[in-house]
């Protein structure tokens, strides 16, 4: 099995894992015949393998120990004829997602946290093997944004001064928009962005915050002319 050079940035890993699971996904849904008839269980065990060239094979494992690479899961030609053809499939893909995000991780050991963060966001964007063949696609959370305030999603505070909650978006703007939010983190928890939830942004150090973490309710988003999140109104307060 060939590797083309350990990919070191976010932008590369993603770049990675998308190819590998493009591949994937193939196997598993427009070639799923050729890989099906390729999982002869009476063959030795056998791995599905996405390739950085969008390319797939069913293949034996690794024989050096350890593996250049986290493996993919061993054996599962074994349990073709034993099950359902679609719940076979359905086993595959969950495997092959695990597999995925432990080869991203893996070449994204020497990324901060941070990095591994927006590295999840990243690939949290894109909807699992699993959900693609069983057709379990999530409908992805639009980014709201008031085009006159800082707020995001449930924004802090819109151009009329009222508070919303979950203000929606125009279609137009959406793709426009999809970029600057999408990989939007609460300051203090860590967690990603969703439309359904009340949000405020520092007016000092511009981080977001879910209104929860920093115990902000909408109500009293409103009556804030300025807000300074924890950390700021401690430096603010330091001699």
């Amino acid at each position: 099995m060939e590797l083309s050079p350990s990919p070191r940035t976010v932008e590369e890993i993603f770049k990675d894992y998308s190819a590998r699971r493009g591949g994937v996904v193939r196997a598993l849904t427009q070639d799923v015949d050729e890989f099906y008839g390729l999982c002869d269980p009476d063959k030795e065990n056998l791995c599905l393998y996405g390739h950085p060239n969008e390319s797939w094979e069913v293949n034996l494992p690794a024989e050096e120990v350890p593996p250049e690479l986290p493996e993919p899961a061993l054996g599962i030609n074994f349990a073709r004829d034993g099950m359902n053809r679609r719940d076979w499939i359905s086993l595959v893909a969950v495997h092959s997602d695990s597999w995925l995000l432990s080869v991203a991780f893996y070449l994204g050991a020497r990324l901060n946290r941070n990095e591994r963060k927006r590295l999840f966001s990243l690939i949290n964007d894109l909807p699992t093997v699993f959900e693609v063949v069983t057709e379990r696609k999530p409908l992805k959370e639009k980014p709201t944004v008031d085009s006159g305030s800082k707020s995001r999603g449930s924004t802090k505070r819109s151009s009329d001064g009222q508070v919303k909650s979950n203000p929606k978006l125009a279609d137009e703007s959406y793709e426009e928009d999809e970029d600057e939010h999408g990989e939007t983190l609460c300051g203090s928890c860590g967690g990603n962005y969703s439309a359904d939830e009340f949000w405020i942004g520092c007016d000092i150090c511009e981080r977001w915050f879910h209104g929860k973490c920093v115990k902000i309710t909408p109500a009293k988003a409103e009556s804030i002319k300025q807000y300074k999140c924890p950390s700021c109104s401690m430096k603010r307060g330091r001699p």
